[in-house]
């Protein structure tokens, strides 16, 4: 069984999103994968207790508990190691990673980004566009790297940019996509790695 292991900062409504699409197409069956963990950084995560009514483990890391990103990073990657991951999922995890985390999991570390990478990594996507006069938007799941924000491009999603958006009504048709496209793109990764065919 491959296990995956979501890792979440807030609400979890990607996380979520990745679950019910796991139980709906029926994940395990399809390509021997589950969701194995929930993870956060931070023990008022809405997303835990979401996880834990599907029965899937949860485990809080408070990073304000560790006096370095590298100290926090090594307890993480203890606690994601307890479940033997074959994928690592960022899901709203709003945490500037290591590069020995990040090299840990390589090639098995993904994330997802609400713009059209390359254009707009880091923070504040929406409200750039709309300053950039952009007429898309839109939503990227990538492969993990050093580089923030600029691995290997996965899956994107255009959204258009309608005349009178605002960061927030951008952002809340950006979001709406990301629960569709980040399922899809990690069940094209497992029938990647696995052999099977969408």
């Amino acid at each position: 069984m491959k296990n995956i292991v979501i890792l979440i900062s807030g609400g979890g409504s990607n996380m979520a999103a990745i679950v019910r699409a796991a139980e709906r197409d029926r994940w395990a069956e399809r390509f021997s994968a589950r969701i194995a963990a929930v993870v956060s950084n931070k023990p008022e995560a809405g997303g835990l207790a979401i996880a834990a009514t599907h029965g899937i483990a949860t485990a809080v890391v408070p990073h304000k508990e560790f006096p370095t990103r590298e100290a926090f990073d090594e307890a993480l990657a203890k606690v994601v190691d307890a479940h033997a991951p074959a994928l690592v999922v960022l899901a709203g995890f709003m945490r500037i990673l290591t590069p020995g985390f990040v090299g840990r999991y390589a090639g098995r570390l993904i994330n997802i980004h609400p713009s059209l990478l390359p254009a707009f990594p880091g923070l504040h996507t929406h409200q750039r566009a709309i300053d950039a006069g952009c007429k898309v938007a839109g939503v990227t799941v990538h492969q993990v790297t050093t580089e923030l924000d600029h691995g290997p491009i996965l899956a994107q999603a255009v959204v258009p940019v309608l005349p009178d958006d605002t960061a927030a009504t951008l952002a809340g048709r950006v979001l709406a996509q990301e629960h569709q496209l980040y399922p899809r793109a990690i069940a094209g990764w497992l029938a990647d790695t696995s052999g099977h065919i969408l």
